[in-house]
């Protein structure tokens, strides 16, 4: 087994050697753009760690795990389209340094890509983990969907929210790991317990991204804090909120959803206040614990050595106490 940062390494060391610059370059550049602004690779350094756990050779996964990363991305371009975001991991996102029009073509572009990389499989394989990326990828459109769907919604439950972050973030989660057990030639139980690891790891990232969001440090984040307060989204936070909240405060913090001040420092602080002051913050924290620890559950059932075990425990852990 490497470590997290030797797989990341390999990873783009592979993706800088796949991914070049071809004509045209309007569709290609974007594509080499993006790929190369970073991130935390969580999803393919899963794929190639979940290979090498189930005794697989982790460089015969690269591909798959490409495929994930190229997907991944695609999400992100067209996302930011839709939500007219600016910046990507503190860079111009791909329509704004183009154009909406080269955004969308160059993301169809990505899409395509992610497909073609399991053609370096053997037939068998190709069709499993093809048949596997559809299913995932029709997934997140549906997440993506519920999610813009809640923007004009005030009855959004906890239930529809945790799956929509299901749909939109944790299927890949589940998935990137399922590619490697796919890959190493796990059992079929084997490779289903591993996806039901991963999405319920995927789903516990999400609820930690969604609380570091509003009570995460500036300087490691990554990203604006309280973005999702400002965006007047509804998160597990908010929604938690408005379940233990008497019904002045509840009126109170709707409306404080429902507005656009120009300087929103009040806004956030307020927005926090209430999070915590209802308990929400906590709930969340839970929650999160809660997930991380369903995850932990399936470990007992997975043919794999007690050694391997102990370090899917411990990314996930790691996950659960992430800081960015």
């Amino acid at each position: 087994m490497l470590s997290i940062k030797d797989y990341q390494q390999d990873f783009v060391t592979y993706l800088e050697n796949g991914v070049t610059g071809k004509d045209p370059r309007n569709l290609y550049e974007p594509v080499t753009y993006i790929l190369s602004l970073g991130g935390k690779r969580l999803r393919p350094v899963l794929t190639l760690m979940t290979t090498d756990i189930f005794n697989g050779n982790y460089k015969e996964a690269l591909n798959a795990a490409l495929s994930v990363e190229v997907f991944h991305n695609f999400s992100l371009v067209h996302d930011d389209i839709m939500d007219d975001a600016p910046l990507r991991r503190g860079k111009q996102t791909v329509h704004e340094k183009w154009d909406v029009n080269t955004g969308i073509l160059s993301g169809d572009a990505m899409l395509i890509m992610a497909y073609q990389l399991f053609e370096n499989y053997e037939p068998k394989t190709f069709r499993a983990l093809a048949k596997l990326f559809s299913k995932t990828a029709l997934e997140v459109c549906e997440g993506q969907q519920y999610d813009i769907d809640f923007e004009t919604r005030n009855d959004v439950t906890i239930d529809e929210y945790l799956k929509m972050i299901e749909y939109k973030t944790a299927v890949l989660v589940g998935a990137a790991m399922k590619m490697g057990a796919i890959v190493a030639g796990a059992s079929e139980e084997d490779q289903k317990r591993i996806y039901q690891f991963g999405n319920n790891l995927g789903i516990a990232f999400q609820l930690q991204d969604d609380y570091l969001d509003a009570f995460g440090n500036p300087e490691t984040f990554g990203k604006q804090v309280g973005g999702d307060i400002i965006e007047n989204k509804k998160t597990y936070l908010y929604l938690k909120a408005l379940e233990f909240l008497n019904e002045r405060d509840k009126l109170n913090l709707e409306r404080l959803f429902a507005s656009n001040p120009e300087d929103n420092t009040v806004k956030i602080e307020t927005a926090k206040q209430y999070f915590v002051l209802s308990g929400s913050a906590q709930a969340t924290k839970q929650a999160i614990e809660d997930y991380t620890n369903r995850a932990f559950k399936i470990l007992d059932s997975l043919n794999i050595s007690n050694g391997n075990k102990e370090l899917l425990k411990s990314f996930g852990t790691n996950l659960m106490n992430r800081t960015v």
